[in-house]
């Protein structure tokens, strides 16, 4: 187990990941706020889906993923298609211009992230992703309760 100076170092690096948020976050659209992204990456990489479920993805309550899903179906990038399982639900749906959408929002982020870490070897970038799959996977959902819990005395 790592020592206590190591945890508050890794508290203080994370706390600096906002920066990098910030910065990717500049790169987007300005008709495509980062809420409206990650409902286009989920719905790219999950393909169609219920509210519900986008809402689990996105780890935010269902008021929220309904004015992110508003946001992106107002742009003609998803369609609410009725649910053929259940007819008072509805199945989202990236359309063709939400896909080329998608493509732009990867398009620009792998170029930030090029540009940035252009000095990292390969085997360091996925280093990196691997290692921050797993930081992500130890806290779990936490809407759900997942979150492991610790007693802080």
């Amino acid at each position: 187990m790592a020592e206590r100076a190591q945890y508050e170092e890794l508290a203080r690096e994370l706390s600096a990941i906002g920066a990098v948020k910030r910065d990717l976050g500049r790169i987007l659209p300005q008709d495509c706020p980062a809420g409206s992204a990650a409902v286009l990456h989920l719905l790219g990489r999950h393909g169609d889906m219920r509210m519900s479920r986008l809402a689990e993805l996105l780890s935010v309550d269902m008021s929220v993923t309904s004015r992110h899903v508003a946001h992106v179906a107002d742009r003609g990038w998803i369609e609410r298609r009725p649910d053929p399982a259940d007819k008072r639900s509805r199945i989202l749906h990236l359309t063709a211009a939400g896909g080329e959408q998608l493509d732009e929002l990867s398009r620009r982020t792998s170029q930030l992230l090029a540009d940035r870490l252009s000095d990292w070897s390969d085997e360091e970038v996925g280093r990196l992703v691997r290692l921050m799959s797993r930081l992500r996977e130890s806290f779990g959902d936490c809407r759900s309760g997942g979150v492991h819990r610790t007693r802080l005395n």
